[in-house]
């Protein structure tokens, strides 16, 4: 998966504003509650599929197709989001099973900085999660999955992810070369990134593995993708 999967939150306060703050109690106050207040809409969340006997939301949906248009420039369709929410969802149980640990705060931070560098500044960014609709701790918390879940992946697959010299020679020849003659860069011997190229096809491997275990564990789930709207 290597999967990734950024706003800032701005929270304005009324200050010194009586009516405003008698406001903010009352809507607090019916929505502890479950009273209407007139004139304030309530958003309840749908239900965009069920899985098992869990359900993925029409937000959860939303909020990967935001994060994809993001980082890759535009979203998949719904159905596509909804199929790898329910991927995340197959990793996400057996993770939970093994008691995988979740990612430190420091790996998180990394993670989000090298997302700031893709953009080239922290106000690009800012600007470009405004325009996606997404906050920061929305972005911090999909990074924070996707390290979860890209992480167990490799802790399950990796030992059975062997690769041979005969490969690594084979990637060298065949495919780093030829790549590094074509931009007229200096070939580096073998020696020099034989450990990059091991972990390039470990990866390789280890996706490989990844995606057949979720076809076949897929295959025996029951998923139902509802309409739009249906699942108010």
């Amino acid at each position: 998966m290597k999967r990734l999967l950024l706003i800032f939150a701005l929270l304005a306060a009324a200050a010194g504003c009586l009516a405003g703050n008698a406001s903010a109690q009352s809507q607090a106050d019916a929505a502890s509650t479950g009273a209407a207040v007139p004139g304030v809409s309530r958003t309840i969340d749908g239900i965009a599929a069920r899985i098992e006997g869990d359900i993925i939301t029409e937000s959860e949906v939303r909020e990967l197709g935001a994060f994809q248009r993001l980082v890759d420039g535009q979203a998949k369709s719904r159905d596509d989001i909804i199929r790898e929410l329910a991927d995340q969802w197959v990793v996400r149980q057996e993770a939970a099973a093994t008691r995988y640990r979740q990612p430190p705060a420091a790996e998180v931070d990394r993670a989000y900085q090298e997302l700031v560098k893709r953009f080239g500044s922290l106000a690009v960014l800012q600007d470009r999660l405004a325009t996606v609709g997404l906050s920061e701790a929305a972005v911090r918390r999909l990074l924070a999955q996707q390290l979860y879940l890209s992480g167990f992946l490799d802790y399950r697959f990796r030992p059975a992810a062997q690769v041979s010299d005969k490969e690594v020679q084979d990637y060298y020849d065949n495919k780093l070369v030829p790549a590094l003659k074509a931009r007229g860069d200096k070939i580096p011997p073998l020696d020099d990134v034989d450990d990059q190229i091991r972990e390039v096809l470990i990866q390789q491997a280890i996706d490989a593995r990844s995606s057949q275990w979720l076809d076949e564990t897929r295959a025996h789930l029951n998923i139902q993708i509802l309409p739009p709207g249906e699942g108010s």
